[in-house]
């Protein structure tokens, strides 16, 4: 009987305890209250500042952020620290924290009152907080940002809004807009920094050049503007697709959309098959994420960061290649991967430019062609068309070689972005799903011919397929000189795959008989017209016997 007197006791000593430390814990050491007990200590005597729970509810979007109530002067008309980070007023952004709420762009878990539970970063919680200095990845919940240039692109854009004087009167991103020597601009346009994200009216050109018609003397319009060429004009407005407010993620999507990423990802929906789909790369869950080989802390951001320096140790067996990116490019393509993401928000709240990207199937990326080269097509045959070779792996051709695009028709080029190359990494752009539609193979292959200086075949009056040589002794040939690049049986590996259903369909004689002739000079393929120390060249007659020998594998397929 004494001894359950005494547990008795001792229990319910211990319960009353706990009960009062969590009491004390609640309404003394919560963290929110710790940090509304920072601001008070610290604000004006006499201001009006009482120390409780806040919220931000937004109806809409199902949400009610507790974020406030340790970043006070977020608050809707709440009173902060002025200048402090944590506790005063939110920095200038295109949308009201106080109508939006928090969690939508910053992500982490809204209704916690503690700042690990708030920032996510507890097991079992599926979207920790974006890290501040990625912050601006947050947009991707909403937007979608249509029509973003590449880097060359952008760089091109920007510099034609500096030549033209353009911010004599506009501000982007927070430059330009003041005044001119002699009283000229000043800041009368629009601010363009969000451009983007609402969309350029299409006849600003005309109006502009109506406005200027109509000034005198030294009227603004008059010295600050004048006649734009077309082509001037197409890169301003692919500068001015890209501002959409936030600078630092229009950069980091122009710089994905140089890489050639979509060549193996889709992305919304378009891009290649041979990699993962990136569409919600943002939202990455750390519980289902293996951190096994990645250094560092283990977050999505460093995860992402560490794949991409290198991509097999992260996730074994991997055929991504190492890019070689410099670390501040790795920055930028990881603020990219966390903008993927989706808002759970109704349909009806959907801002424009996803409108315009998921609905109505606008890009977003530019449509010229030196953006879709460098968003499908970069990162296999390289930034300048040069051809790559990763580690392990077999080379890819270099399409913006000289002796290639003096051989190679538009036809033939359009052919083969548009059919692939069967069994190969080349997909069939044209015909998949996700992949290019004819225009945009058109401008893609425009592009091409600037890579190898406007290089272009003679018009050939021959036809299609002319060779009349003796395949068998084609064959010795081939063995003798094609095999060792070719493969055997031209199945490819140090050189292409000659024995390819869509290269033998649409190349015609001409294309491979001047091919073997000329070689492709800076690569592997040497000219066979040409004789050297080690080998001898090939007649007329001998390079069309290898022609009518490749001819007979297209017979047996």
């Amino acid at each position: 009987m004494r001894a359950n007197k005494h547990l008795l006791l001792w229990s319910s000593a211990g319960s009353l305890a706990v009960l009062m430390w969590a009491a004390f814990s609640e309404n003394v050491l919560a963290d929110w209250r710790q940090a509304q007990a920072h601001v008070a200590d610290r604000l004006p005597a006499g201001a009006d500042f009482e120390v409780h729970l806040r919220q931000i509810v937004v109806p809409a979007r199902h949400t009610a952020d507790r974020c406030v109530s340790c970043h006070v002067g977020m608050a809707p008309g709440e009173s902060g620290l002025e200048g402090d980070r944590i506790y005063g007023k939110h920095r200038p952004v295109v949308h009201d924290p106080a109508e939006m709420g928090c969690t939508v762009c910053h992500g982490g878990q809204g209704r916690a009152t503690t700042k690990a539970d708030a920032h996510g970063d507890v097991p079992h919680w599926p979207e920790p907080m974006i890290p501040v200095r990625f912050a601006a990845a947050g947009c991707g919940t909403c937007h979608s940002h249509v029509a973003v240039p590449n880097l060359d692109r952008l760089a091109r854009g920007s510099a034609l809004m500096d030549r033209y004087d353009c911010y004599s009167c506009h501000r982007v991103d927070g430059k330009g807009g003041t005044l001119r020597p002699g009283g000229a601009g000043g800041g009368e346009g629009p601010d363009l920094s969000g451009v983007g994200a609402h969309g350029i009216p299409a006849d600003w050109y005309e109006n502009h050049l109506a406005a200027r018609g109509k000034g005198t003397g030294s009227l603004p319009w008059k010295t600050s503007f004048g006649e734009v060429p077309a082509a001037d004009r197409a890169a301003i407005d692919s500068f001015l697709q890209s501002r959409i407010g936030a600078p630092k993620l229009a950069d980091a999507k122009s710089l994905f959309n140089s890489l050639g990423c979509r060549g193996c990802h889709k992305v919304n929906g378009v891009g290649g098959d041979d990699g993962p789909d990136l569409s919600r790369a943002g939202q990455r869950d750390p519980g289902l994420t293996s951190f096994k080989g990645v250094a560092g802390e283990h977050s999505i951001a460093n995860w992402h960061a560490e794949h991409l320096r290198s991509p097999a140790a992260v996730v074994p067996g991997s055929m991504m290649p190492e890019f070689g990116l410099r670390n501040d490019e790795i920055d930028r393509v990881v603020l990219y991967l966390l903008s993927l993401r989706r808002t759970t928000a109704p349909e009806a709240l959907w801002p424009r430019d996803r409108m315009r990207a998921l609905r109505l199937g606008e890009r977003e990326f530019a449509t010229d062609g030196s953006t879709l080269y460098g968003t499908f097509c970069a990162a296999c045959h390289g930034a300048r068309g040069q051809g790559m070779r990763y580690a392990g792996g077999q080379p890819f051709p270099a399409i913006g070689n000289p002796d290639f695009l003096a051989v190679a028709s538009d036809d033939f080029l359009v052919a083969g972005v548009t059919h692939g190359r069967p069994g190969r990494r080349m997909p069939a752009w044209g015909e998949k799903e996700g992949g290019l539609r004819p225009g945009e193979i058109g401008a893609l292959v425009g592009f091409l011919r600037t890579l190898g200086d406007g290089a272009k075949p003679e018009p050939d009056p021959k036809p299609a397929r002319w060779v009349k040589a003796d395949p068998e002794a084609g064959r010795k040939l081939f063995a003798d000189n094609c095999a060792a690049c070719h493969g055997n049986d031209g199945e490819g590996g140090e050189g292409l795959a000659l024995n390819n259903r869509m290269l033998l369909q649409y190349a015609t004689d001409t294309y491979l008989v001047e091919s073997i002739r000329r070689g492709r000079a800076g690569t592997t393929m040497p000219s066979f017209g040409r004789g050297s120390t080690v080998r001898r060249a090939l007649a007329p007659d001998e390079i069309e016997a290898l022609v009518a020998f490749l001819r007979t594998w297209e017979e047996k397929k």
